[in-house]
């Protein structure tokens, strides 16, 4: 048997990531800005030992169809998620505090400068999720009609991240000498100026912030891609899989990490973390009986609504108890590669009815419905098989499924030693076992 430690992430989403799970939710109605109640929920993550609490998060709200929309919390109320992980790192250790921005909007600078002031406020503990961003309403809040095309995006993200890069290692680790007897508050030689002028940017400047205590964020991505795969394996330190079975699962793990070689990496310089969902019962019947419950309290609006974002066709004039046509599907995806791929899959392979369909789909994850023994077996059959370094976990209601998975699935793991039983590091990095990079610089 394998000695591997299981890594996990939540992905934090206030009342749980299950469009109907604000329903059920024993959290305050007005949860998604009350930051006394994400303390709670970061500091129950804590208590689980997770290595992650990320925040994803899109620039932009909806501005149609709102009837349909308001159906569904789905980021129309949230904090901007790196004011709101500077906020939780004075209230949490260990975990580490990760979030979205993306390439699209932001300038590098602002990035390098945010997720380095991050990553000294909560002492190493920041990481970046790279994204080019996945829907139109957010380039229409920056002065575009639509986003560019997505290998177009992809092209601008590799000069965005090698911009940032740089001004990350704008000073050496030793560069702030505080020498009040000399004058001298940091040493000249060791600052370092961005030059840089390519076909998006032009900088010619420093970041005004000292390295961090992790040389850098750790850098997420979670692109599917030939594109997003190569992206990936050039810079990521972690990756957000999204494949529905442990066939796909170790194809997809075998192919990012077999990609690594190509830019001077070792396999272990990277993690990848599954998408999973659990709900925890004191039988497999029990768990999926909660389960099927939350199934049936999708809105039909909602699930109608979520199917036609990630295949990128308007499924709502379709009959609800008749299988989806094949002709619906369009020829190639723009935003999401991976989503798109997963609904087209189930609607050639299993013929589906547009209310089965939605009722099935569960957004590059699966739901496990079992005991706390089934969800260690599974999590331990992924990580053998060649499939995940870890999990990045998203629980349907909040904080209750993710209170059970602490109490009871988290005991079962460390029982069999496959999870840590405390913290044994300060950084994200060490959670993750990455190295810390070296200035690039550094003599």
């Amino acid at each position: 048997m394998s000695n591997r430690q299981i890594h996990l992430g939540l992905l934090a989403q206030p009342q749980g990531d299950h469009p109907a799970g604000w329903l059920k939710s024993r959290a305050p109605l007005d949860a998604a800005t009350n930051i006394d109640y994400y303390r709670s929920v970061a500091a129950l993550a804590e208590q689980g030992l997770f290595d992650l609490f990320f925040i994803a998060d899109t620039p932009a709200t909806r501005t149609d169809n709102l009837h349909v929309h308001s159906r569904n919390p789905e980021y129309n109320n949230r904090f901007e998620p790196v004011t709101l992980l500077s906020a939780l790192a004075g209230f949490t250790k260990h975990i580490g505090l990760g979030a979205t921005a993306s390439t699209s909007f932001y300038e590098p600078y602002n990035i390098a400068r945010l997720f380095a002031s991050l990553d000294h406020i909560s002492h190493g503990r920041a990481g970046w999720n790279i994204v080019t961003s996945a829907n139109d309403y957010a380039a229409r809040n920056y002065g575009l009609d639509k986003l560019p095309p997505h290998d177009e995006r992809y092209v601008k993200a590799r000069e965005f991240y090698q911009v940032v890069e740089s001004l990350w290692d704008t000073w050496e680790d030793d560069a702030f000498v505080y020498e009040r007897e000399s004058c001298t508050y940091y040493d000249p030689a060791k600052y370092h100026v961005t030059d840089h002028e390519g076909k998006y940017f032009k900088i010619y400047g420093g970041l005004n912030i000292r390295r961090t205590p992790q040389g850098r964020p750790v850098i997420i991505q979670a692109g599917s891609s030939e594109t997003g795969k190569n992206f990936a394996a050039e810079t990521a330190e972690v990756v957000f899989a999204s494949d529905p079975n442990l066939a796909s699962g170790q194809r997809f793990y075998a192919d990012l990490k077999s990609r690594l070689a190509d830019f001077g990496r070792e396999p272990d310089s990277l993690k990848i973390m599954a998408g999973l969902s659990v709900m925890v019962g004191e039988s497999e019947a029990e768990a999926q009986d909660k389960y099927q419950e939350l199934q049936r309290m999708i809105h039909p609006d909602v699930g109608i609504m979520r199917l036609s974002a990630d295949l990128e066709a308007d499924l709502s004039g379709l009959p609800l108890d008749e299988p989806v046509p094949i002709e619906m599907i369009p020829t190639k995806a723009n935003f999401h590669q991976a989503y798109f791929n997963q609904i087209a899959g189930m609607i050639r392979e299993q013929k589906l009815t547009l209310r089965q369909l939605y009722s099935a789909y569960e957004r590059g994850k699966v739901t496990l419905c079992g005991t706390p023994q089934q969800i260690t077996d599974h999590m331990m059959e992924w990580m053998e098989g060649g499939a995940a370094d870890g999990f990045m976990m998203s629980f349907h209601i909040v904080p209750d499924d993710l209170a059970d998975f602490v109490q009871k699935v988290v005991p079962e793991m460390q029982r069999r030693g496959v999870y840590r039983s405390a913290y044994t590091g300060n950084t994200l990095r060490e959670h993750l076992g990455l190295t810390r990079p070296a200035n690039r610089h550094s003599r």
